[in-house]
């Protein structure tokens, strides 16, 4: 009887020591994902002040950092993987309330918060997704729109934003948050958010007439796959479709900073 209560003590612990060293794997690719992703939008936010200070104009700006941003940009789809390896952790906590494994339930979403994050995959997609198609397929594709202000208003928004944003997450990985960051992250969203919004909507509707002139992207009728796409008539969707998009986020972020910046508890509908 004894001997059958070593074993499982034995077997508990290497279970606890797999759970702990996953949970470090896990922080430490996070704080290093955050610390690069924080160094690179600096790079980004350094090279445009150099740039006019030197050039006196935005015009050429967003070629001189094109680069930059688009490699920092795509490379935050890693982010949507985190969190679809958050849910699937947090899937397994469920499994476990099944079968009431009730040990395995703390261990797993103890993983979940402290290693992989548990921000929700279609929220983050979304985020994310957006800003790689105006990066790649709106301003990069387009080149006479480059020099807009509107193209120079969202890139500077995302630039703070992110800055703000990955500095927040590093920090706070470490345990050693400054409240001047915890305020900056839920407070500049206030007016950055719409001002980004703006600017990426005004961009897409200076590209209208190239898109409709040029045909890019588009499919017409007769082809061989028998299908056709309109790009011009895709991005007035793109454009209503932040009728309904940005409030839900906009809100969203507004219930996050009630609750952590003054302790309300907000119930949230499920995603």
């Amino acid at each position: 009887m004894a001997s059958g209560e070593e074993d499982g003590t034995v077997e508990e612990k290497e279970t606890n020591n797999k759970k702990r060293t996953k949970g470090a794997i896990a922080t430490a690719w996070l704080t290093f994902y955050n610390i690069a992703m924080t160094a690179g939008w600096l790079v980004l936010a350094v090279a445009m002040v150099r740039y006019y200070l030197q050039k006196g104009t935005h015009k050429g700006l967003y070629r001189n950092i094109a680069r930059t941003l688009k490699f920092f940009q795509t490379f935050a789809l890693l982010e949507v993987g985190h969190c679809a390896i958050g849910m699937y952790c947090i899937l397994k906590c469920y499994i476990s309330i099944s079968l009431q494994i009730y040990k395995e339930i703390s261990r797993y979403y103890f993983w979940c918060a402290k290693g992989i994050v548990r921000t929700s995959v279609i929220v983050t997609g979304v985020q994310v997704c957006s800003r790689i198609f105006m990066v790649w397929f709106v301003t990069n594709s387009i080149r006479q729109i480059q020099n807009e202000e509107s193209v120079i208003l969202f890139v500077v928004v995302w630039t703070i934003t992110e800055i703000t944003r990955y500095s927040f997450y590093t920090f706070n990985l470490l345990n050693h948050l400054p409240y001047f960051i915890k305020w900056a992250r839920y407070n500049m969203f206030i007016v950055m958010y719409p001002l980004g919004v703006i600017g990426e909507l005004l961009t897409i509707h200076a590209s209208l007439p190239y898109v409709r002139r040029s045909g890019m992207y588009s499919l017409r009728l007769p082809n061989k796959y028998n299908v056709s796409f309109d790009y011009y008539y895709f991005l007035i969707i793109v454009m209503l479709s932040y009728i309904p998009l940005f409030p839900q986020l906009y809100f969203h972020m507004l219930r996050q900073r009630r609750r952590v910046l003054h302790g309300e508890i907000v119930v949230e509908k499920d995603e």
